[in-house]
């Protein structure tokens, strides 16, 4: 199996790129541009294995993606290549277009060129996977979950352009027959998250003993989805989900911010005591624009359709990754110190 993984360098394409070289051995073609959020120390575990290889490369860079297609000759495209990050997309939204927009159409040009070239059976078999997140439907109220069928309504310059992205993915294969599934998941945590994040970066600055800034009350829900169970999950979709359809990836945890912040909290004074409850660094912070409540999945037709499960709880997957981070300063420590732990995304209040 030869795999063509956009975005690999980054937090769940260096998962997925982890699951398919180590564990199942398939031959592995990272495509990344090694923007703020790629990161190969993410990486070291699979560089110089005889089925990986690196391309530093642009998805927008349609010469580029047209070369690296041809010469691999992949069977799957798994294309997970985005700019990522809420609050960065509040201040600075046309890196999200041009990645986010811009790119998946130059890659799906690329790819419907490879793909037309082939013979039927080839052509039958290859597979698009168009990797997104729950985003792009917008916020739920207290009940309820998003399946695979809720209309879109994404609120922030992030997700809508996701939505812009699966809606050019489905197009791809609706008006051309290029074989696309696309997966839209929940929040993802576990080892190697950028430390901008809510997991990580309370982790580190909860270590650091400064303060733990959380939105408005912290009461805002995300269901959490441990990034090894992703992995597991987009290779199943890859290999036998239907060309058309769309598959959510849930890991059924919901939490408040506020109870991800304490447990973080209680788990570190467990195995790193302080000299003091970490709970007393929680600082509330202005919220967010556009901060939608709730996100949850509802990963049935994933589970019943390809026999998907998710092996991680939240309590055992907070507990990995909390000890993750203990014992690799390796790996945070050098991004920690070109970032400081501020909450991003938040908009001057503009003067006179």
């Amino acid at each position: 199996m030869r795999v063509i993984v956009t975005g690999g360098a980054g937090f769940i394409g260096s998962a997925l790129v982890r699951h398919l070289v180590l564990e199942q051995r398939y031959d592995v073609l990272n495509v990344d541009a090694l923007t703020y959020a790629g990161y190969l120390p993410s990486l070291r575990d699979v560089e110089g294995k005889a089925n990986y290889r690196f391309l530093h490369a642009d998805i927008c860079d349609r010469a580029a993606m047209t070369s690296a297609i041809a010469e691999f000759a992949p069977d799957r495209i798994m294309h997970l290549a985005a700019e990522s990050h809420v609050d960065r997309s509040i201040t600075g939204a046309a890196d999200f277009v041009q990645t986010n927009v811009i790119g998946t159409f130059t890659l799906l040009e690329a790819a419907r060129e490879y793909w037309s070239g082939l013979d039927e059976k080839t052509k039958q078999a290859l597979r698009f996977l168009h990797v997104s997140t729950d985003e792009v439907y917008g916020s739920l109220g207290d009940k309820g979950l998003f399946t695979e069928d809720t209309p879109y309504d994404p609120s922030s310059p992030y997700s809508a352009s996701k939505a812009s992205s699966d809606h050019l993915a489905k197009a791809w294969q609706r008006t051309y027959g290029l074989p696309v599934v696309v997966s839209n998941c929940s929040n993802n945590y576990g080892p190697y998250h950028f430390p901008e994040k809510l997991i990580p970066l309370t982790i580190l600055n909860a270590l650091a003993g400064e303060r733990l800034p959380v939105y408005g009350k912290g009461e805002n829900v995300r269901d959490w989805l441990y990034v090894e169970d992703h992995a597991r999950a987009l290779d199943l979709i890859a290999e036998r989900g239907r060309p058309g359809e769309t598959y959510n990836v849930g890991g059924r945890n919901e939490r408040q911010n506020i109870d991800v912040v304490r447990r973080i909290c209680q788990t570190l004074d467990r195995l790193v005591p302080g000299n003091r409850p970490r709970e007393e660094l929680i600082e509330f912070v202005t919220d967010r624009p556009g901060h939608d409540a709730r996100y949850a999945i509802d990963a049935t037709k994933l589970e019943t359709e390809l026999g998907w499960r998710a092996r991680e709880n939240f309590e055992s997957g907070i507990e990995k990754t909390v000890q993750w981070y203990l014992d690799n300063e390796w790996w945070w420590r050098p991004l920690r110190d070109r970032y400081s732990g501020e909450r991003l995304g938040l908009l001057k209040t503009a003067k006179g």
